[in-house]
């Protein structure tokens, strides 16, 4: 299985980027799939996750402002991000929480993806 996210990017503060997470590989099912970032000298943090059934969950830095989604045919995370501001500049990684058979859950990360917002 594997994680490969794309689409990040220099852009303006105010301005919107969307990131991509294509997953692939012998998957069964994707139970929860999320959307971290890592500031440079900061920790990585969770910033919006959704579960199998379609519920979501953001951090108050991010909320209202952006917002995850999944194609599940394509087994595709998005994250639509608006209004960005200059804070918002690290690397983002997604997250799923792979089911390859019933029975066997992992999670696994994709390679991460630079935002810069310029001020």
């Amino acid at each position: 299985v594997q994680l490969q996210a794309y689409g990040g990017g220099l852009v303006q503060a105010g301005g919107s980027l969307r990131l991509s997470c294509a997953t692939s590989g012998s998957i069964f099912s994707i139970d929860v799939l999320g959307w971290y970032r890592q500031a440079p000298g900061k920790q990585r943090d969770v910033i919006a996750t959704m579960t199998k059934d379609g519920s979501t969950n953001y951090a108050d830095s991010v909320k209202g402002r952006f917002t995850i989604s999944r194609d599940n045919a394509e087994n595709t995370l998005y994250l639509q991000m608006n209004s960005l501001k200059h804070e918002d500049t690290a690397v983002y990684y997604c997250r799923a929480d792979v089911r390859t058979s019933p029975w066997t859950s992992t999670d696994y990360w994709g390679q991460g993806t630079l935002v810069t917002v310029s001020s």
